[in-house]
């Protein structure tokens, strides 16, 4: 059940090829005990009555983690934005959240801060900014973008971070030492978090 007051969408990307971590599915590995995806899942599930995981792979696994599981339109891991699109494609709602399956630090108050420019009457997409660094992979957009996602895809673009800028998407800061934003996308990244050889508290 949603306990936001206007309706969202959210979509877990979770369909990408672990080449950092030597092929395997990252959403599926372990943090303190949970999978990536089990501590997204927590943060998220009560957030939305629209819950999607892109995955290209152990579909019945993430399916205990989602309303509904989408999948690239073509084989060999293209990337987010083939993931993005699936998703808006089959997104109940006007809006829908984009998160990394491997940023397990993510926190409610995060999510809830992005959902928070819905009701600003904004119809820009939104992404989170650290310093001049741009976050796609943490990003809201609004379904209306679908079409233009899918004519620049088929016209052989695949940066989502482009088309979003090209889109006049407004900017969340973030601290650039905010760990919430940590993707966990290495073995050695992995191994420090696990250890607390890093602070992984916001």
């Amino acid at each position: 059940m949603s306990t936001i007051e206007i309706p969202c969408s959210i979509l877990l990307l979770a369909g990408g090829k672990g080449q950092r971590m030597g092929g395997k599915d990252k959403g599926l590995m372990l943090f303190r005990g949970k999978p990536f995806i089990a501590h997204i899942h927590a943060v998220v599930r009560e957030l939305t009555d629209d819950l999607i995981i892109s995955c290209n792979r152990n579909q019945a696994v993430y399916a205990t983690y989602s309303d509904r599981c989408v999948s690239d339109s073509v084989d060999g891991y293209p990337g987010p934005l083939a993931g993005v699109i699936a998703g808006l494609e089959q997104a109940r709602h006007e809006w829908m959240l984009v998160l990394p399956c491997d940023a397990p630090l993510v926190d409610r108050a995060l999510v809830r801060a992005m959902l928070a420019h819905l009701g600003k009457g904004l119809g820009y997409p939104l992404m989170l900014r650290q310093g001049s660094q741009w976050q796609p992979m943490f990003s809201l957009l609004p379904k209306a973008l679908l079409p233009t996602l899918e004519a620049a895809w088929a016209a052989g673009e695949r940066s989502l971070l482009r088309l979003l800028l090209a889109a006049r998407a407004k900017g969340l800061p973030c601290s650039c030492q905010d760990l919430r934003l940590q993707n966990l996308n290495s073995p050695e990244v992995l191994l420090a978090a696990q250890s607390g050889a890093i602070e992984t508290r916001p």
